[in-house]
């Protein structure tokens, strides 16, 4: 029975990888790709023919946040109610819709005002995301589909630079600017995957036609009989009381550092390569600027897969997330100091990979104590707090940047709030209030060694 049991499960989670994380993981790394569009638009000719500063590109790029802050969690409360597959639909085919207005983007106003509806139409679809699939298998098992999950992200500069690279350069298709040409052809593809996802996806194992009816027994029982757990060791956390419970507020802050880290290079590292023919002496055409800007992310992808899989293995422990916050935020300022275009991204290559290492595994933390509505409320929360500090890092960044000059005080701050995201980890793994990561080997002995590689 025990033996019968592993290969059921081994089986499930093999397909929900296969089948289901690859088509949630092209809808965010569109996602991802729609709304960082603008670092790359913005050294190749948008900053100069709608005449923005640092300091208002850096507002532009942030503003999404406020509109993606203000709808966060009654999204995700509304995809709790109304379903995944029919709520991140709607919203990949609204923000494709908002994504292809900026084709025709006329003035700087106009882009403030683009940015906050683009935040509006996205919010929920992330946090949404996680819940989906968080919702599809059990804890044991998640730190790995998170992690295939989060690949989408680095891949997406990997893919989406060179690619936004290429559009730029076809100035003057359909009598558009490069730059332009680029925002049409990455909206394109949100609206029809949106579309494809209303029919794709399914609500719950006990929906999907492609799990067996062992699989779906397996799956359905195996979620319930966690979830009855988890609620019973947390029946004090409510929707209601989410909000104040400390270690939704705790693990929030520590999010919001490493989000700050994130956006600030997504942001911001097109135009600091855009920056090195002024510094070093060096000239890259747009194809190449975006070759260079992908580098970081390709390793950052592979220190994703192999920390979220020893994540796995042992169970995510307090410095699966600590200790890449804290070489993060400990690389970051040095990048300034390189000497020479390799040098400097090499050392945000680190940072990168520290920021994308630690990422999935946060994501494992929130669900230990919440559960239904709650965690629905809760992830959308943390996820709200974070985007705060895609706000900042955009804005603050490119404020710091006009007021010195440079970029050397911008990345200190970036450094500093990484490292207040590892200290703060530290602190709730001591404090009592997150449990450590149980091996997957440990909760099921039958099953060790039968889980699912994709």
């Amino acid at each position: 029975m025990d033996t019968t049991q592993s290969v059921v499960e081994k089986s499930a989670i093999r397909k929900v990888a296969v089948r289901l994380v690859p088509f949630v993981a092209l809808m965010f790394f569109i996602n991802y790709l729609d709304r960082t569009a603008i670092s790359f638009a913005g050294p190749n000719g948008m900053n100069t023919d709608l005449a923005l500063s640092a300091a208002q590109f850096g507002f532009a790029s942030g503003v999404f946040f406020i509109g993606y802050i203000l709808l966060e969690v009654p999204s995700n409360l509304a995809l709790h109610k109304f379903g995944a597959r029919r709520w991140l639909a709607r919203i990949m085919v609204s923000w494709g819709i908002v994504s292809l207005l900026f084709t025709w983007v006329g003035n700087v106003e106009q882009l403030y005002v683009l940015r906050f509806i683009l935040g509006v139409a996205e919010a929920g679809f992330f946090p949404g995301a996680i819940l989906f699939l968080s919702l599809w298998v059990p804890s044991r098992h998640r730190s790995k589909i998170l992690a295939l999950f989060y690949l989408a992200q680095p891949l997406t500069t990997v893919i989406g630079a060179p690619l936004a690279g290429l559009l730029i350069q076809q100035d003057g298709l359909f009598g558009l600017a490069g730059w332009r040409v680029m925002f049409f052809g990455v909206a394109i593809p949100a609206i029809i995957v949106g579309i494809i996802a209303w029919f794709y996806l399914a609500d719950s194992p006990a929906k999907a036609k492609w799990l067996t009816q062992e699989e779906k027994t397996w799956l359905t029982g195996a979620l319930e009989t966690e979830k009855k757990e988890t609620a019973a060791s947390n029946k004090h956390v409510s929707v209601r009381t989410v909000f104040g419970n400390g270690r939704v507020w705790m693990l929030s802050a520590i999010y919001f550092g490493f989000i700050y880290g994130l956006y600030a290079l997504g942001f911001f590292l097109p135009t600091i390569i855009a920056g090195f023919e002024g510094i070093y002496g060096t000239k890259f055409d747009v194809f190449q600027k975006g070759l260079i800007t992908a580098i970081p992310y390709l390793p950052a992808a592979f220190a994703l897969y192999f920390w979220s899989k020893d994540a796995t293995k042992r169970g995510v422990k307090t410095w699966h997330i600590a200790l890449p916050a804290l070489i993060g935020g400990l690389s970051i300022p040095l990048a300034l100091f390189a000497g020479s275009p390799a040098a400097t991204i090499a050392v945000i290559t680190i940072t990168a990979m520290s920021i994308f290492a630690a990422l999935p595994n946060f994501w494992t933390v929130p669900t230990q104590f919440l559960t239904g509505a709650a965690a629905a409320a809760g992830i959308a929360l943390i996820n709200t707090i974070g985007n705060l500090a895609g706000f900042s890092a955009g804005y603050v960044t490119g404020w710091l940047k006009d007021l010195t000059g440079g970029y050397t005080v911008p990345m200190f701050v970036v450094g500093g709030f990484m490292l207040l995201s590892a200290i703060l980890m530290v602190t709730l793994s001591r404090s009592g209030k997150v449990s450590e990561g149980i091996p997957a080997e440990a909760l099921d002995p039958a099953g060790a060694g039968h889980h699912a590689e994709p």
